[in-house]
């Protein structure tokens, strides 16, 4: 019994070991700290295209890998965040920003929050007052008919 429990044991750790030696790893060096900082600013600071919720340091998809890496190589030719984020916005979009300008065409972005929190307290609102009127009715027709 001993002896299946080790050999069962040894069939997991292979299982799911044997996949980490193959796992790939980004490997970056950097000249300084400023410019890992700059690096790890901006892939947290820009989206994936492919993943939905995901920034380019989470993803692990293959456009991410490769985002990854054009940000390290216009880091290394001295390119500022702006013309990165730039580059990026170029090919893809303001849907890479996770904090896009505001501009005409992302208002909507920016002014909808707003305009359905304002509608939300408007509709409390509304219910709060009918709900205290229909109470006002009931009590008024109740002391009416406790009267007679």
């Amino acid at each position: 019994m001993k002896r299946m429990l080790t050999k069962i044991c040894l069939a997991w750790i292979v299982v799911f070991a044997v996949p980490l030696v193959f796992a790939e790893f980004d490997v970056f060096e950097f000249a300084n700290d400023e410019e890992r900082v700059r690096f790890q600013a901006l892939v947290a600071e820009l989206r994936c295209p492919k993943c939905q919720n995901q920034n380019l340091a989470d993803s692990n998809s293959q456009i991410a890998i490769d985002l990854r890496n054009e940000v390290y190589r216009m880091l290394k030719e001295q390119k500022s965040d702006e013309e990165i984020k730039d580059f990026l916005v170029d090919r893809y979009g303001d849907f890479v920003l996770y904090r896009p300008p505001v501009q005409s065409n992302t208002l909507v972005l920016w002014w909808a929050p707003a305009v359905m929190l304002g509608l939300g307290v408007l509709v409390f609102a509304f219910i709060v007052v009918q709900r205290s009127r229909v109470a006002n009715k009931a009590s008024k027709a109740a002391k009416g008919g406790s009267e007679s």
